[in-house]
């Protein structure tokens, strides 16, 4: 469909629309902020741009699920007013009104919140309009276990929680550690294809789902040296013969269907993991359940080598 730009009239209405939602917002903050006097906060965002806070937000809008997930996980999930569509966990989130996605964000839904903070994705096209109109934003964008970890604090410490990310970080790692211990020893060193997406996209070894394979155990089919997450030729999995695949389970159903790919060791011995969506969410964010997603991998990979029996 062809695409129409809006009519002049209509653009300077609308930004004198989000001006005056805008000043209302700056009028509002100060007095959200009211009760007490907490000293400033001022944290480094993924930009290496230094945010300071007068004193921890009170009204934030997430507009990446890890972050959502992130801020609940810190006890937080109550200052939400906005976040994207995606963001579907905890329960407590879908109470929370929803404002578009990395490529969609509504930004005058945005600034009606009156949001003091903003959480964001380095690749969300919102954040330079949403910072031309004053609001705070904080970039924050975890793509590994390391950056996964800065995150969690990042964003504690932006709640008035310094530490507590850490402590958050340290609990997933123990969790991840754990679920190493229970993968079958038959099973190390197999070589792994995780795709994510359709394309077919996979997790590459450079990933936060690359990293988790690895302390599983696990080979990954692409190496680091193709990005995190690379869009494959199918003929590169062919050729690669994973022995173990894991995917949505959609993904997994038409697999056997794919040029080539039933005889893969993977297919012709059924030796997949195919998750429901609740469950595939899990795996690919890398925010505080990453722990439970290595739980869910370990948990398919002892169910492989029973099959196996």
């Amino acid at each position: 469909m062809k695409r129409t730009r809006p009519p002049q009239a209509g653009r300077h209405r609308a930004g004198f629309v989000l001006a005056a939602l805008l000043q209302a917002a700056l009028v509002a903050s100060p007095a959200a902020w009211a009760a007490g006097s907490p000293a400033p906060i001022t944290v480094q965002d993924d930009r290496g741009r230094s945010l300071t806070l007068a004193a921890p937000p009170q009204r934030i809008v997430s507009l990446l699920p890890s972050l959502t997930e992130t801020v609940c996980a810190l006890g937080d999930c109550a200052r939400l007013v906005g976040v994207d569509r995606f963001s579907n966990w905890p329960a407590e989130v879908a109470r929370v009104p929803q404002v578009g996605g990395l490529e969609d964000a509504q930004i005058e839904r945005i600034v009606s919140l009156k949001p003091d903070l903003v959480l964001a994705a380095a690749s969300s096209r919102a954040v330079d309009r949403l910072q031309a109109l004053g609001l705070t934003v904080a970039v924050l964008e975890p793509r590994t276990h390391a950056s996964a970890r800065r995150t969690m604090e990042s964003v504690a410490q932006l709640l008035g929680r310094p530490g507590a990310g850490l402590a958050l970080w340290q609990q997933a790692d123990a969790r991840i550690s754990a679920a190493a211990a229970r993968v079958p020893a038959a099973l190390r060193g197999q070589r792994v294809y995780f795709e994510v997406g359709n394309g077919p996209y996979a997790a590459g070894a450079s990933s936060f789902v690359g990293e988790t394979l690895q302390r599983l155990g696990l080979d990954n089919i692409v190496p680091a040296s193709l990005g995190p997450f690379p869009k494959l030729n199918p003929e590169f999995v062919v050729r690669a013969r994973p022995d173990i695949a894991m995917a949505p389970q959609a993904s997994i159903d038409e697999m056997p269907q794919r040029p080539g790919w039933a005889t893969l060791p993977a297919v012709a011995g059924r030796r997949w993991c195919g998750f429901d969506a609740p469950t595939y969410d899990m795996l690919v964010r890398p925010g505080p359940r990453l722990g439970e997603a290595a739980d869910q991998l370990a948990d398919c990979l002892q169910r492989l080598q029973a099959a196996r029996r």
